[in-house]
């Protein structure tokens, strides 16, 4: 059971009881980021003052009503011409969009490519034309040979719009037909004639739906052809010591809708780890009372090379992984919001191989007049060994399984369980400095462990093991503080410092001992730095993401080594391509080097970023098409 000090449930009790009294006059804006279980620091945006207005028209210039609009470059955006055929995005990041139209029966006359730079400004006009095939062509009843054209939507349910269809109805008609006889056995309404109206309906109705959908459905793509390697000095990239880089494809489709948006991602990697990810999701849009996001992922992961250790640990030469999710911000009143949901995933290679990971919060705004915020989480994650091989990351690039694992101690795999409670407020103040301050105490039971090349250099960039450093729990305290710089950057500060007391060591103390004697803690103080920085280069449409976190408890690799200070980095760089926009696609050049093993930093516990000995850094390089 975990152990929660007194004042976090007085002061649980005081806010419960501010929300039941609170009353107000607009909502509360969805996902507040308060403390290191919302991400403050990994899901910040930059700021985006931009906006983007338009009209679209017909050939004659008569404005359309209904009209879907999708703008497709450093973000996307969707909007809805009005009954004038007016639309308009709003906080667009700075930087070139590709602009589409799309209506039934119409088809845009240009595709356009606008520079979006700060403030707001008016979009070249959308001109639509009628499509070919909203007319169609039907035979005449009296035989005179004669034709007609039929608008959109008349005699929509008697005739197929395809070839099938077309031949069918200009086909001969029987001397049978004309002298009104039925067909023996197909009854007084399956004449020659009417069996014919039959076949064109059964043949053409399908297609033409099928068609129309995936015409009119508003899609948009990413395609990433990237390249990855690992290395742990930059010399070693022109080496051997270097892993064999190899490539991934990854494809990302998205159909925004009015009241929500579906999303589907892929990606496939081959070579001696043959891999793929799958995962879909669909997130309710605002405004409304509740905002849900549900999914699911699959992965497998199946080894082919030559590592004896890492054939040994992967049953039947394969890993699967299925997640499903959901959870749902529920705005109560415009004081009160109500976050709920539960992750729950099955990994085959566990004994047990189900876990559940469930998350309450509450947060509270007092008065609709001032900015400051309080919440309440408490979570419970069931983490398995090797989990973020599978998992898809919540930003960066998205890899699928490239590395295999063991168990250090040739064990049963065990999952991590982690309790957390936080208490938290956030205020905004003057300048765009939001400053944000929280308590929380956790409670961890077989507290994981990641060992890379302790006794092989050369197959620890791709091989690791894993372990139990034993249980423990902690409280602490930490403060934030993000500050829009200019427009476009987005900085934020985060300290933290928790007090974490040993309770159980492990079965697999006496190992880790001979590898890694660090990885097995006394009672200590933990002092953590993490700053980021999130920006935009709007001349240039180049996106910046760096991250960099210091930490006094680094878990080291050599046996007679105590834990210390050290550093972890992330460094992502997006550059438009605008010389390669001579498609309807928008390119751009992607650039990634990081030592950070785990890649989201909302939902760690105080240790597991600290026992990862020894991590790689990986660089990622490639292409993006979107489309």
């Amino acid at each position: 059971m975990m152990r929660i000090p007194s004042w976090y449930c007085i002061g649980m009790l005081m806010w419960t009881g501010a929300a039941a009294a609170a009353q107000g006059q607009s909502a509360l804006p969805t996902r507040v980021a308060l403390g290191a279980q919302q991400a403050p620091l990994a899901r910040s945006e930059p700021a985006a003052p931009a906006t983007l207005h338009g009209v679209v028209t017909d050939a004659s210039g008569k404005p359309l009503p209904g009209v879907f609009v999708s703008a497709l470059g450093s973000d996307s955006a969707f909007a809805v011409s009005d009954d004038e055929g007016r639309f308009t995005f709003r906080e667009l990041s700075p930087g070139e969009y590709l602009l589409r139209a799309r209506l039934r029966g119409y088809l845009q006359q240009r595709e356009r490519v606008v520079q979006v730079s700060a403030g707001g400004q008016r979009a070249p006009a959308l001109h639509l034309t009628r499509s070919l095939e909203a007319g169609v062509v039907t035979a005449s009843v009296g035989g005179g040979g004669t034709t007609t054209v039929a608008e959109p939507g008349e005699d929509e349910d008697q005739h197929g719009h395809d070839e099938v269809a077309w031949r069918l109805r200009h086909a001969r008609r029987s001397v049978l037909k004309e002298a009104g006889q039925a067909i023996e056995g197909l009854g007084e309404e399956s004449s020659y004639g009417g069996s014919l109206a039959s076949l064109s309906r059964a043949v053409g109705t399908p297609a033409r739906l099928a068609s129309a959908f995936f015409a009119e459905l508003p899609l948009s793509a990413q395609i990433h052809l990237l390249t990855t390697a690992s290395f742990e000095r930059p010399e070693d990239l022109f080496s051997s010591a270097t892993t064999a880089p190899h490539g991934v494809a990854y494809l990302s489709v998205e159909a925004p809708g009015a009241s929500g948006q579906w999303t589907v991602r892929g990606a496939l990697t081959q070579g001696d780890l043959s891999s793929w990810l799958l995962a879909g999701s669909y997130v309710k849009q605002g405004p409304a009372a509740h905002l849900y996001e549900v999914g699911l992922s699959y992965g497998i992961q199946r080894y082919l090379g030559a590592n004896g250790e890492a054939l040994a640990a992967i049953r039947d030469g394969g890993r699967n992984v299925g997640v499903m999710y959901a959870y749902d911000d529920w705005t109560v009143s415009p004081h009160l919001e109500v976050g709920y949901g539960a992750k729950y995933a099955r990994y085959d290679y566990l004994e047990e191989p189900w876990l559940l990971s469930p998350r309450v919060s509450v947060a509270v705004r007092p008065s609709m007049r001032d900015s400051l915020r309080l919440r309440g989480t408490v979570s419970h994650r069931e983490i398995a060994p090797g989990a973020e091989e599978f998992m898809p990351p919540s930003f960066g690039p998205w890899l699928p399984p490239e590395r295999t694992f063991s168990h250090v101690s040739r064990a049963s795999f065990r999952p991590e369980q982690h309790d957390y409670l936080e208490l938290a407020m956030e205020r905004e103040w003057a300048g765009g400095v939001t400053v944000g301050v929280r308590g929380f105490t956790e409670r961890v039971d077989d507290q994981l462990v990641t060992l890379f090349g302790v006794d092989d250099s050369q197959r620890g960039l791709g091989h690791y093991q894993v372990g139990s450093a034993g249980d423990y729990a902690a409280n602490g305290w930490g403060v934030s503080v993000r500050r829009d710089v200019g427009s476009h950057v987005t900085a934020t500060v985060d300290y933290s410092r928790a007090r974490a007391e040993w309770q159980r060591v492990s079965a697999d103390a006496e190992t880790l001992a001979l590898l890694a004697t660090s990885v097995l803690r006394e009672d200590e103080a933990i002092h953590d730095l993490t700053a980021s920085v999130q920006g935009v280069v709007a001349p240039t449409a180049t996106r910046v993401l760096v991250i960099y976190k210091v930490n006094s408890g680094f878990a080291q690799q050599l046996a007679e080594v105590d834990p210390s200070s050290g550093v972890r980095f992330d460094v992502q760089v997006n550059q438009a391509l605008p010389f390669m926009n001579f498609t309807s696609g928008r390119w751009e050049m992607l650039v990634a080097v990081s030592n950070l093993f785990r890649e989201d930093l909302a939902e760690l516990s105080t240790y597991d970023e600290l026992m990862v000995v020894r991590p790689p850094k990986r660089v990622v390089g490639g292409v993006t098409v979107r489309f």
